[in-house]
């Protein structure tokens, strides 16, 4: 085993059955227990194992297993329970330094009973991310040809596999390339596992409170009256010392007393005793917990979750409201809310109880209804991807509402995101979007870099519709569950009162969306049924003498219009309407499910700020009360529509890219003396900091990225022969000065342009050299370039959310002007569409006003080689190339700069529990 492999923290995942196992490096205390794991195996399996039926086998591999670390041989173990289940090894024979083209032999033994539960898939999963790391891009692997449980795990793994029959034997041969086709397939296994090991959570047959009380008010009996008040279907207890029974339900003084072992456990009991009841509950074989106890401190908490782990239980909280599932089936409801949740089918997931509660009422009052319910709290184990994963499978829901205040593993959460919202609507409350305790950023690419940005980022690319508060998160969720996508944002306004038409229509504006003029032909057509003096633009003023039927044909008249893609029918209650009888409102709903666009109303007098008006045909029409709230939800729905008619988007291909160089050049740098001076991470050695230029240029070249010629020079004289060499455009050059720590060139003053001929080239040097004495270790010079437009792109390393790369406007201003756009890598191709048509500039781009467009493929590519180096390489936590220079004949990096940091790679794709 390598020392990195020992460095590795002990994970827990999940088998295919939801069992918990953990998954850590074999270690020399391990010989015993690895022997016995061997012995105690069948002569069949060993003979698959090892080709024979020899005991002495078993000791040998251990003694392999539990050597001393030794180069290119690492060895992962299951466990479950504290016993060994399965264990996976590679050996690269010790030909290998991390080479990226290196290979090794893989072996794999899973204990006797414990086949078909995904131990080995699992294992070699982990392996094959260890291997990865360590620059190994294949596995080999030999079994007997009748070992077919062995050769359907290598099959079924997802990764580009060969086999070659020889004699009895077949040697397989693995290439570890993590595509999108591996990564579904972990995601796939990862999703049947997750699954199962919430149905003790989501669908228990057995429930027990433990601390449900005599004293009115307090949590636990609280949970349990809701319980046993909303018809749970199955078996319930509580757990109180003290009495025989609360609120009828039978009592017992602990868990391990219980005459059953509860699927779930509920825990409302004070913070020093919450471990204890965990310890209890894993040891009496309970499956999932639910802690609405609050106010943990440290110890507490890492004791609550190691029990949780030892044991195999799912755990949501600390500091919860509690779940419910409204499975007529089932009717769970495991939480203290002051109501029960309506049975419907929108799945709803929060982190504040608060929230929860407004989204519960708000869901319910809508009749739109709740299939399922999680108050996360803490979120220690059980989070938002956990959900999804479980709507997407439940059957019932339709619609996912999600209130998260942290990702775990935002990249993990993305890909689950974007698979789920192709099926249905995922919406969040953006919340955290400031940061007021965010520090002065290092450097332009930090700066641009806010939290907000990089949220909005992961959003916008899974998909997710993110609103800003729970009013409007209710509000969309009204729209979407109740009217078919529009197949654009323009939209049509109707309304009897021309001053309802008015706000309407700013408030679509507002909102990003088009009021297009109507067809001559369209403008006939209203005109035929509306009063005589209506007026026939956009909106549409029907006057208040406007009757039902008038109203219903006019609305019907404009979800069949060419060019329209919705009709919002702005309302006031008048006293024409009220005289003559007529129902404007009815006019709306009489028929919606003959109008295959959709069709919301306002009505200004509404005394809630959304409704589900009841339809003729049984559906349902969204109905606001202010024009705001109709016009964000319908934007909304209008960007969820072009979301979902894109395609996917893939990870492009690119050629020349030197991984296994760059990794070097990176591994030279954190491992050589430490550079002293303004260096933000300190200067002792192996703290990382920005590169100088040519290691700079060194690791832009691994990825070829396109750089402007340049030279370095520490001498005057240097200087002036380097300035021969590079004379470029009307034989101008630009000086820079260098030193360890330098961001702002301009701001210092730090750059010489419009450099001509020897004599100026000498006296900027002496200038640059005086003005900053002690400080400069050097020049670049560069050939001054041609025009074109300058932009900015860089990357940024979010500690939890992965890399981010940004895009912009770039020069001397570009803070100034924040004309940027954020995507988190890696960047798929219509990612990088979407990064260079965000930005206010893009125009400049595209050839506006009759210019030439400048080189968009050269752009692309830029991002797309930026993207990768940003994946490749966790160490770096920041780039900054600005100003990239783009025109018609190619884009150029005119100054770049890199900081790298000491960073073990992790997979973010790697199925483990939090």
């Amino acid at each position: 085993m390598t020392d990195d492999l020992l460095d590795r923290p002990t994970v827990h995942a999940l088998l295919a059955d939801g069992t918990t196992v953990c998954v850590r490096p074999a270690r020399p205390a391990d010989h015993e227990q690895l022997q016995g794991f061997y012995e105690e195996m069948s002569p069949e399996n060993l003979r698959l194992r090892f080709f024979s039926m020899n005991r002495r086998s078993a000791a040998l591999a251990a003694d392999r297993a539990c050597a001393p670390a030794h180069p290119g041989y690492q060895a992962l173990l299951a466990e479950v329970d504290g016993r060994v289940i399965g264990l996976a090894e590679f050996d690269t024979g010790g030909e290998t330094d991390g080479d990226e083209e290196g290979g090794a032999e893989i072996s794999i033994a899973v204990a006797d009973g414990l086949h078909h539960r995904g131990v080995g898939t699992l294992l070699v999963e982990h392996l094959v991310s260890a291997a990865r790391a360590e620059g190994i891009s294949t596995f080999t692997a030999d079994a007997l040809s009748e070992n077919h449980e062995v050769l359907r795990l290598f099959a079924d793994l997802g990764l580009p596999t060969s086999r070659r029959f020889e004699g009895p034997e077949v040697r397989c041969t693995i290439h570890l390339d993590q595509d999108d086709t591996y990564l579904s397939a972990v995601e796939a296994r990862g999703r049947a596992a997750d699954v199962a090991s919430l149905l003790p959570l989501l669908r228990p047959s057995v429930v027990a409170v433990v601390g449900a009380g005599r004293t009115p008010g307090s949590v636990g009996r609280a949970v349990l009256h809701h319980l046993r008040s909303g018809g749970f279907k199955h078996r319930l207890f509580a757990v109180n010392p003290g009495v025989d029974s609360v609120l009828g339900v039978p009592s017992h003084p602990s868990v391990a007393a219980l005459p059953m072992t509860p699927d779930l456990v509920i825990v409302a009991v004070p913070a020093s005793a919450v471990a204890a009841v965990a310890e209890e509950s894993g040891k009496a074989g309970v499956r999932a917990l639910v802690v609405v106890t609050a106010g943990l401190d440290h110890t507490q908490a890492q004791t609550l979750l190691t029990a949780c782990r030892t044991y195999g239980m799912r755990l949501v909280g600390p500091n919860c409201l509690g779940v419910s599932n409204t499975d007529p089936e089932l009717s769970l409801d495991a939480t203290f809310a002051a109501e029960h949740p309506r049975p419907g089918t929108a799945g709803v997931a929060v982190q504040s109880g608060g929230v929860g509660i407004a989204l519960l009422d708000g869901l319910s009052r809508l009749g739109i209804g709740v299939s399922s319910f999680a108050s996360l709290g803490d979120k220690f184990d059980v989070s938002g991807n956990d959900m999804l994963q479980w709507w997407e499978s439940d059957g019932r829901t339709d619609l996912a509402l999600l209130h998260l205040e942290s990702f775990g593993n935002p990249r993990a959460f993305s890909r689950t995101a974007r698979r789920v919202t192709r099926r249905i609507p995922v919406l969040t409350v953006d919340a955290g979007r400031t940061d007021a305790g965010r520090k002065a950023a290092a450097s332009h690419t930090a700066a641009a870099a806010t939290r907000t940005m990089t949220r909005g980022a992961l959003f916008t690319q899974a998909g997710i519709t993110a609103t800003r508060s729970v009013g409007e998160l209710v509000e969309t969720a009204a729209l979407l569950h109740s009217q078919p996508l529009p197949e654009g944002s323009r939209v049509a306004i109707v309304t009897n009162a021309g001053g309802a038409g008015v706000l309407t229509a700013d408030a679509c504006a507002e909102a990003g969306l088009a009021l297009p003029p109507f067809t001559p032909a369209m403008i006939d057509e209203l005109l035929a049924v509306l009063p005589d003096d209506a007026a026939v633009g956009n909106p549409v003023d029907a006057t208040a003498a406007v009757s039902e039927q008038q109203l219903t044909e006019c609305v019907d008249r404009l979800t069949r219009c060419p060019g329209i893609d919705a009709v919002i029918v702005a309302l006031v209650p008048t006293a024409v309407a009220a005289a003559t009888g007529d129902d404007l409102v009815r006019a709306v709903t009489a028929a919606p499910g003959r109008r295959a666009r959709p069709v919301i109303a306002v009505r200004l007098e509404q005394d809630r700020s959304v409704r589900l008006l009841a339809a003729a045909d049984g559906g349902t029409i969204p109905s606001y009360a202010e024009p705001q709230g109709a016009a964000r939800a319908l934007a909304h729905a209008a960007k969820r529509a072009a979301w979902l008619a894109r395609p996917a988007g893939v990870v492009p291909a690119l050629d020349g890219i030197e991984t296994g160089r760059a990794r070097t050049v990176v591994a030279d740098h954190l491992s050589g003396p430490a550079q002293s001076r303004l260096r933000p991470t300190g200067g002792t050695l192996n703290d990382g900091g920005w590169l100088d230029p040519r290691t700079c240029a060194e690791l832009l070249a691994c990825y070829s990225i396109p750089q402007t010629p340049w030279a370095w020079a520490e001498t005057e004289d240097d200087a002036a022969l380097a300035a021969d060499r590079l004379r470029g455009f009307d034989g101008r050059v630009v000086m820079k000065a260098h030193w360890p720590g330098l961001l702002h060139k301009s701001q210092q003053r730090a750059v010489h342009l419009d450099l001509r001929g020897d004599a100026q080239v000498r006296a900027a040097f002496r200038d640059l050299e005086t003005r900053f004495a002690g400080l400069m270790t050097g020049v670049v010079l560069q050939p001054l370039a041609a025009r074109g437009t300058e932009l900015f792109a860089g990357v940024v390393q979010d500690e939890v959310f992965g890399p981010l790369v940004l895009f912009g406007l770039g020069g001397t201003a570009t803070e100034v002007l924040s004309d940027h756009a954020a995507r988190l890598a890696p960047l798929t191709d219509r990612d990088v569409h979407e990064l260079i048509t965000s930005p206010r500039c893009a125009p400049l781009l595209l050839g506006a006003n009759g210019n030439t467009p400048v080189d968009l493929e050269e752009l692309e590519q830029l991002l797309l080689r930026l993207s990768r180096m940003a994946v490749d390489l966790p160490q770096l936590a920041e780039a900054d190339f600005n100003p990239v220079l783009a025109s018609p004949g190619g884009i150029t990096v005119l100054d770049a700069r890199v900081r790298l940091l000491p960073r073990r790679p992790q997979d973010p794709y790697l199925r483990r529990l939090r």
